[in-house]
């Protein structure tokens, strides 16, 4: 990792866009595999993907929402991850069933929420949309679990122009990571490598500026 601030590139569709992601200096990147979304992945996709990084410094994470055991087993038995997120009502002993580290994403900063998951990361959404909806939320809110000593990952609606506000807002202790997907694409939701270059130029010049 290249600063105190974890960088997550979420959505990632195909193996260039991983590649430039991990160029761009990204601690982690996001594979979809919730079948709604416009970012799912399918299973030989999501190998070359994840083929395609390793041996780099880069954590691969997989995402579901209220997916069945079997459907998740399927994924993680085929293609190698460090990491899985749940988007999901999905109950802390289910993410204590797979035997990697979870991020678990909630609305906002929901203390009831962050309480249910003490073993997960905290990812922080916007309180009303779904993720991967690109919409700015309260980021301030996260300040009190992040003080309460909870990992927290901000997300909704970061920008390259907005993620070291949003870096200020949440006060004077950094929260785990950040996290973005839409505010770093293009068409037909491929991560843009230059967009990707200035988000994680903006975290890294408020982790200089905060020194």
């Amino acid at each position: 990792m290249s600063g105190n601030v974890r960088i997550k590139i979420c959505g990632i569709r195909c193996p260039e866009d991983a590649l430039a992601a991990v160029e761009a200096g990204a601690d982690l990147i996001g594979l979809n595999f919730v079948s709604d979304s416009p970012r799912v992945l399918d299973l030989k996709t999501a190998e070359a993907i994840c083929q395609a990084v390793e041996g780099t410094s880069v954590e691969r994470v997989a995402l579901f929402r209220d997916a069945t055991w079997d459907e998740i087993d399927t994924v993680l038995r085929r293609v190698d991850f460090e990491r899985v997120q749940f988007h999901g009502d999905e109950t802390e002993e289910e993410l204590e069933a797979v035997d990697l580290p979870a991020i678990k994403a909630i609305r906002g900063a929901d203390m009831e929420a962050a309480e249910t998951y003490p073993g997960a990361i905290l990812l922080l959404d916007h309180p009303h949309e779904g993720g991967g909806q690109g919409k700015t939320w309260d980021w301030s809110e996260a300040e009190q679990l992040i003080s309460m000593g909870y990992d927290v990952i901000i997300a909704g609606g970061l920008t390259p122009e907005n993620v070291g506000q949003a870096l200020v807002d949440v006060g004077g202790i950094p929260p785990w990571g950040v996290d973005v997907a839409t505010g770093v694409e293009g068409a037909d939701y491929r991560k843009d490598p230059s967009l990707m270059k200035a988000f994680i130029e903006a975290v890294r010049r408020y982790e200089e500026e905060s020194e």
